[in-house]
């Protein structure tokens, strides 16, 4: 007998709805709570009074600004003239020749000769500095280099990153992109100023992750049995990685007061707790990792099933982690190599000094890093067993659709 490609597989309905009643069972009160949580949480804008100006506090008068560079030359630095008439010594150094973008004269500036080591500053560059010049002082020079502005370039590529994403995955990255753009406003309004403002850290994070994983999974793969079993997955994930981060943050006397940056946030806003920043830090960065194996490892099984419809429940279990277990390397080497990308100064720095690799690896900063890592990779390998098991139980209370060309409700409806 003939079959047609778009003729839809006959499944039986009570299946199809038990598993459904099953998923929201389980996801419509985490979903419920997570709403409820964002509306009692949610910020009420008292953190604005710790707001600082730009990169650093500029009380008592001075301002950040930014200009334009124009030239740059050898000669005597700005922080040592004037020396000579008390008997110092002037010192030459680069100086950098910057136009302020509020006008009025062009202005000299030393820039940090690390800074200059890779690349100089060339005309055209816009610098941010610190405006010290209605502030008694007694430097040589009243502009500080704070850093360069990349708003143009770092905007030029975000810009081809949603095209590259838009024409190669259609309609769904469009969908994805945008899924990213509203988690990231949600972060910013939402998670930021809570924690700001003192809130529960774990609260605030496990609220969150949740709330975005929600919208951004439904938004960008459709509202099906698929996107459920996923996100079944990534929740189990993330209570595990918020698991091992509370007892870790603890047993390993992790502080999360490494950084300038936190230090900053330490003095001008002591409300905040530093080590809640590093959990909620850990639970978004494991969210995206989640998210992706656990949508690969779903739809891994539905194809399955759709090749082999008579396939047992244990069949598919296996073949899936057979599949699972190749994710699991290249995301674990994938999660690993990034942050040691980013630590690749401070590995510069334990093999050039005496102390070994061991030491430098639990101290400070870098402990931080190593235990993100074990954490989120623990997290990931967990959450793709427990996908799989999920998928093949709702796949089997479903129905799959059969060979020879047919197709499954699932996959009719799983594009809308």
């Amino acid at each position: 007998m003939g079959h047609h490609h778009d003729e839809p597989i006959l499944q039986d309905p009570q299946r199809r709805r038990r598993a459904s009643i099953i998923l929201w069972a389980l996801l419509a009160p985490i979903g419920a709570l997570a709403l409820v949580m964002v509306i009692v949480l949610w910020p009420q804008g008292t953190y604005n009074k710790f707001a600082l100006d730009g990169s650093m506090d500029t009380a008592g008068g001075a301002t950040m600004a930014t200009g334009t560079v124009t030239r740059s030359g050898v000669e005597t630095c700005p922080s040592s003239q004037g020396l000579e008439n008390v008997g110092g010594k002037t010192l030459e150094c680069t100086v950098t020749y910057v136009m302020p973008s509020s006008g009025g004269a062009e202005i000299q500036m030393e820039i940090p000769p690390e800074m200059l080591q890779s690349r100089d500053a060339r005309p055209g560059d816009t610098l941010r500095y610190l405006d010290l010049s209605k502030v008694d002082t007694t430097s040589g020079s009243p502009y500080v280099f704070v850093d360069f502005v990349r708003t143009l370039p770092m905007a030029l590529l975000a810009i081809a990153y949603g095209v590259v994403v838009v024409l190669v995955a259609g309609w769904r990255g469009t969908r994805a992109v945008i899924g990213l753009i509203g988690g990231i406003a949600f972060m910013i309004f939402f998670m930021v100023p809570a924690l700001i403002e003192g809130g529960n850290p774990v609260l605030v994070g496990l609220t969150g992750a949740t709330a975005i994983m929600f919208v951004a999974l439904y938004f960008a793969h459709g509202l099906n049995a698929k996107t459920s079993t996923a996100l079944l997955g990534t929740l189990f994930g993330l209570g595990v990685t918020a698991a091992l981060i509370l007892w870790l943050t603890d047993a390993a006397a992790l502080t999360g007061a490494n950084s300038e940056s936190a230090m900053t946030l330490s003095t001008v806003a002591p409300q905040i707790s530093l080590p809640g920043l590093l959990i909620c830090g850990v639970l978004i960065g494991g969210m995206g990792v989640l998210n992706d194996v656990t949508i690969t490892q779903s739809a891994t099984v539905w194809e399955l099933a759709e090749t082999s419809p008579k396939a047992t429940a244990k069949e598919l279990f296996f073949r899936g982690m057979r599949i699972g277990r190749d994710h699991i390397a290249s995301t674990v080497y994938t999660i690993a190599f990034a942050y040691a990308g980013a630590a690749l100064p401070i590995l510069a720095i334990a093999a050039m000094s005496n102390q070994g690799f061991g030491v430098t690896l639990s101290s400070g900063e870098m402990a931080e890093e190593v235990i993100r890592i074990l954490i989120g990779s623990i997290g990931l390998v967990l959450a793709i067993p427990v996908t799989t098991a999920i998928a093949v139980m709702v796949v089997k209370a479903t129905g799959t659709g059969g060979a020879h060309g047919k197709r499954s409700l699932y996959a009719t409806n799983s594009d809308a």
